[in-house]
């Protein structure tokens, strides 16, 4: 019985050390500094995934104009001679003149 006693003793003794190691680390600066640290990568972390999905919007609306603009790059096939107007003078043909008389 007085062994377990002592082992109970120790085990105590141990647990007290223990909480007493935490309680000082969980106080200090460095520790404090950590966690500003991580909360500030988190932050960071927050705004990256923010970005990361407007990606797929911008690759959508990317994708929609490159085919816009590989539309307009195709060229016309409609017929554009019934709708031309002729502004220029008609031709004039020329007769030849005839000879000089031979005297």
């Amino acid at each position: 019985m007085a062994e377990r006693k002592t082992d109970k003793d120790l085990l105590t003794r141990l647990s007290d050390v223990g909480e007493e190691a935490l309680s000082r680390v969980a106080g200090s600066q460095a520790t404090t500094r950590l966690l500003d640290t991580v909360g500030g990568m988190r932050e960071r972390l927050e705004d990256v995934q923010k970005k990361v999905r407007g990606i797929d919007a911008l690759e959508q609306r990317i994708a929609k104009l490159e085919k816009q603009v590989a539309d307009l790059s195709k060229p016309k096939t409609r017929a554009r001679t019934a709708t031309r107007k002729t502004t220029s003078t008609p031709r004039r043909t020329t007769t030849p003149k005839p000879p000089p008389p031979s005297t």
